[in-house]
Order: structure tokens, then C-alpha cells, then sequence
């Protein structure tokens, strides 16, 4: 059998993927090494996505913990048909999620907000010099309405992608980005 060589109509790949591909590779044998390397170059990336679903730094470490431990029971699972990262980059989203429902933090924090309320709520009196960072605002939002805006505005996920993976029906996530949207105008 002749060796097909690579033609300037396949794509490369690109270099840090090529490594991963070969790290989880050596992972899949056991060498834990192969996967603490996966570990260093994908962390501060994760770290920053449950971050963004979780209002505390501890809540966040521990959701990337998590993230990590999912990845290394079901490396068998990891096909290579999109790059590790972005794999990993998935199951951290829905460890995340499955972190804030499980918390029952999703049912306890959402609460119905009247619209009339939202429209009347006066910008708050900040001093000269003083911004309020928007990370700190998204932070104050209800966490459905906050994981809503995460997973559409940031993330890029269309209204049924988050229907699907949170279990809220397109429409609720609508209302949900809504609510969010005035809420953060409102507070900035």
C-alpha cells in the first residue's frame, strides 16, 4: 500500500493541536504526565469560562476541578473530530450548568422581574472616576438570567442550544436574555 502524501488542499494542523492529539494519545495509555500537560495548557482557559458561570473564584475552582476529572473518565469518549480544547471547553459549560442546578442556586435566585420595575429603575449615583466593571454586574444578575446571557452573548449559543442545555424552554431563554440585557443597563 503507497503512503498518501498531505496536499496543499488538506488543511494542517495546526501545531498545539497536533501536540494534543498526541498528549491525549499518551493519556489514554495512563501516562498521567501526557495529561497533566493537557492540565497546564488548557487551565487558565477553563478556569476563566467557569468563572464567568460562578460567583465565586472557590465555586469556579471547583467546577474546573470537575471539568478536568470528567475529561479524565471519559478521555476514551474524546474522538478528535474538534480540537481538545474545544471538547474540554464543552464539558466545562455543562459542569458548570450542571453545577448550578444541582446547587439548586438556578431555582433559589430566579425570581419573576416585573418589567414595569426594570423600566423605572434609576441608574445608580456613582462618583466621578468610578466604572462599575462589567464582570461585576453580570455577576449580580440572577443566575438563570446570568447563565442565559453567558451561554448566547458571550458564548454565542443559539435560543434552542440553551433550551437544550440547561432544559428551559427557547422561549424562557428569550425572556430570560431579555430580563438580563435591561437588568445590566440598568445597573451600568
Amino acid at each position: 500500500m503507497n503512503a498518501v502524501s498531505a496536499t496543499s488542499e488538506t488543511p494542517a494542523i495546526p501545531p498545539a493541536a497536533e501536540d494534543d492529539l498526541t498528549l491525549v494519545s499518551q493519556a489514554r495509555e495512563g501516562r498521567l504526565a501526557a495529561f497533566e500537560q493537557l492540565y497546564r495548557r488548557h487551565h487558565p482557559r477553563i478556569y476563566a469560562v467557569c468563572l464567568r458561570f460562578h460567583r465565586q473564584a472557590s465555586d469556579a475552582e471547583d467546577a474546573l476541578q470537575e471539568t478536568f476529572i470528567h475529561a479524565w473518565e471519559r478521555l476514551a469518549d474524546f474522538r478528535g473530530d474538534a480540537a481538545f480544547g474545544t471538547w474540554l471547553y464543552r464539558i466545562a459549560v455543562n459542569t458548570s450548568l450542571a453545577r448550578l442546578r444541582s446547587d439548586g442556586r438556578r431555582t433559589r435566585h430566579l425570581q419573576a422581574v416585573n418589567e414595569d420595575a426594570v423600566d423605572n429603575m434609576a441608574a445608580p449615583v456613582s462618583e466621578p472616576g468610578i466604572r462599575i466593571d462589567l464582570d461585576a454586574a453580570i455577576a449580580t444578575l440572577p443566575d438563570g438570567a446570568r447563565t442565559v446571557l453567558l451561554l448566547h452573548d458571550v458564548e454565542g449559543y443559539s435560543h434552542d442550544e440553551i433550551a437544550a442545555m440547561t432544559g428551559i424552554a427557547s422561549g424562557t431563554s428569550k425572556a430570560q436574555l431579555h430580563r438580563a440585557r435591561r437588568l445590566l443597563r440598568a445597573r451600568l
